[in-house]
């Protein structure tokens, strides 16, 4: 057995001794187990929470959201589970709110709310960077529009976070990457700049696109992109990234490179200055005509 399992009833069913699962077994939650060697997955251990609640819970949340498809969900996080057993348990998070016939689907078996009803539960239980990383993760894992969790929204005006749910969901973008990403962007919009664009992509002189960059504003010319620790240590991305600077750089765009450590502060400032630059390079262009 690889997945997670309840014990008892492995036990009752022979596959298995009291020795044995002390023995070779890691305990999730009370009476589900998996292999000792295993390292549960944030999808692991949603299927995990469900099994704990005998199979009556509602996977929900960033769970659901891993089931969904959803990269970057750390596996230390808490399973999130609709329920009706209140019960703490460490590992476990149990809310009680109402759900619509129409906002569970079934996956892998196991009841999970739909890409809609998970998105608005993100935005109305998390604080906003948390919840739009999470929320960014699902939108390109399911391709949902923002708009139509907004009319979900409107089904529940009295919901517990539901105002603060309304921002974060007009805030979304699936064009992000990664978390970080996702925190790179809210900096920018934050910092009273317009909102830029994600994933812009690059075309060759015969019209062929060659590379996105990460967010920023085409008509300006002014991009954004976040290097990864990957993008340093990795010899055949760093050569990639150098090439790739080149080329930029030939078709005329400034781009602002935001490393991890980076100060917030100095990241606007150089975004600033680089928005400026692209002023006064279009300016001196015009006088120059």
């Amino acid at each position: 057995m690889s997945d997670p399992f309840i014990g008892s009833e492995a036990i009752a069913a022979g596959d298995l001794d009291k020795s044995a699962l002390r023995r070779r077994y890691t305990r999730l939650f009370p009476d589900v187990y998996v292999p000792a060697s295993a390292e549960p997955t944030a999808q692991d251990l949603a299927r995990a929470g469900w099994l704990w609640s005998g199979r009556k819970a509602v996977i929900a949340g960033r769970s659901a959201a891993a089931l969904h498809g959803a990269q970057w969900i750390d596996a230390d996080l808490p399973v999130d589970l609709l329920h009706q057993n209140r019960n703490r348990i460490p590992g476990i998070v149990v809310r009680g709110d109402r759900l619509g016939d129409n906002e569970v689907q079934l996956l892998n078996g196991m009841p999970v709310t739909t890409p809609l009803r998970t998105a608005l539960d993100l935005a109305c239980w998390y604080r906003r960077h948390t919840a739009l990383a999470s929320l960014d993760a699902l939108a390109r894992a399911t391709s949902i529009d923002p708009a139509d969790v907004l009319l979900l929204a409107d089904q529940y005006s009295g919901r517990r976070g539901i105002r603060a749910a309304r921002t974060n969901l007009s805030l979304v973008d699936g064009g992000s990457q990664s978390p970080k990403e996702t925190w790179l962007r809210l900096l920018l919009i934050d910092a009273g700049l317009p909102r830029p664009r994600t994933q812009i992509p690059i075309c060759d002189e015969f019209g062929k696109e060659i590379a996105y960059l990460d967010m920023g504003w085409d008509d300006i010319m002014v991009a954004v992109e976040y290097d990864g620790e990957q993008h340093r240590i990795d010899r055949w991305q760093y050569a990639w990234d150098s090439r790739r600077r080149e080329m930029l750089e030939r078709l005329g765009w400034i781009v602002v490179r935001v490393l991890a450590g980076d100060r917030p502060a100095d990241i606007i400032d150089r975004v600033r200055a680089a928005i400026a630059r692209r002023a006064s390079l279009q300016g001196h262009g015009r006088r120059s005509a």
